[in-house]
């Protein structure tokens, strides 16, 4: 099976990405990304695929899957019909902006950690409790406190790692220059993320990509799991929550026009959408949380 080269939608300055899911399945394709994963099984079961070998899953298992490390979740039913299907992803790149941090000497335990377990390992049952709390405790956490967070969940992983076993017997090792189609589709998404505050339209990235906007389509759904659309207003409400969250007097509409949205109905439908509540709840949760913490 070919294994296709993920891009994880993420914005410029952050180190890492959480991610909720809620699908009709899981994404069913066998493919890698550059970033570490950690992925928590809220809703569904099947066959994880991790380079040659299947491990199968269910509702609260949790997985840590290594950088770049081939892999699919393939969802299964009883009555042979997908049900939905709904997991937490935390991915980091350990070789980007956090690489750094890891060669720091205070951090060598938990670079021991993502260095020997590059074929990732499942969290074992007895665990479930402490981790999901840990990724949750993650998940809500503000800008200010989510790296404290995320390394304490690495510092309860690298423990429990001690544990388990791993995913695969070998890994499969991976060359980035060698494949055409892991340059082209890092280039587009590149491309998007430094034009995303433009009016970026389909045909755009569809021309800068050297194809029709029906083959386009095709293509990064299949490399990015989500369409286009999806993944540009993920990249511009992201970058619309960093503003927000700085201490300044732009009004949101101003922020929202500034981000590339040309319409604030538009705007307030896929804020909703995407983070479970408007701008002003957001901005108001953000403000009192910071404030309880000081």
């Amino acid at each position: 099976m070919k294994t296709l080269q993920f891009n994880v939608p993420t914005t410029q300055g952050q180190s890492l990405t959480i991610q909720e899911d809620v699908m009709d399945s899981f994404y069913p394709h066998l493919h890698r990304h550059q970033e570490a994963q950690l992925m928590w099984i809220k809703k569904g079961k099947g066959v994880l695929v991790v380079e040659d070998t299947l491990h199968p899953f269910k509702e609260n298992d949790i997985f840590f899957l290594g950088a770049n490390q081939p892999h699919v979740f393939k969802s299964m039913s009883q009555d042979g019909l997908l049900n939905e299907s709904r997991s937490i992803s935390i991915f980091f790149d350990p070789n980007g902006k956090l690489k750094s941090l890891f060669s720091l000497g205070e951090f060598d335990s938990l670079n021991h950690f993502i260095q020997s377990n590059s074929r990732g390992f499942k969290v074992p049952d007895t665990y479930f409790q402490q981790i999901s709390e840990r990724v949750v405790q993650l998940k809500e956490a503000d800008e200010l406190d989510k790296l404290m967070q995320f390394f304490y969940l690495l510092r309860s992983l690298a423990m429990i790692s001690k544990e388990t076993d791993p995913l695969c017997v070998e890994r499969i090792e991976f060359n980035h220059e060698s494949s055409s189609g892991v340059s082209r589709i890092t280039l587009i998404c590149n491309y998007i993320k430094e034009n995303f505050k433009n009016e970026l339209t389909l045909e755009d990235v569809a021309n800068y990509a050297n194809l029709t906007p029906q083959a386009f389509c095709r293509y990064f759904k299949k490399h990015c799991g989500v369409t286009f659309v999806s993944y540009l207003n993920r990249i511009r409400i992201k970058e619309v929550c960093n503003q927000l969250n700085e201490d300044h007097l732009e009004s949101v509409s101003f922020i929202a026009y500034n981000c590339g949205f040309n319409s604030i109905t538009n705007f307030n439908r896929v804020f909703k959408q995407i983070r479970g509540c408007n701008p002003k709840e957001y901005t108001d949760n953000y403000k009192n949380t910071v404030f309880a913490e000081i």
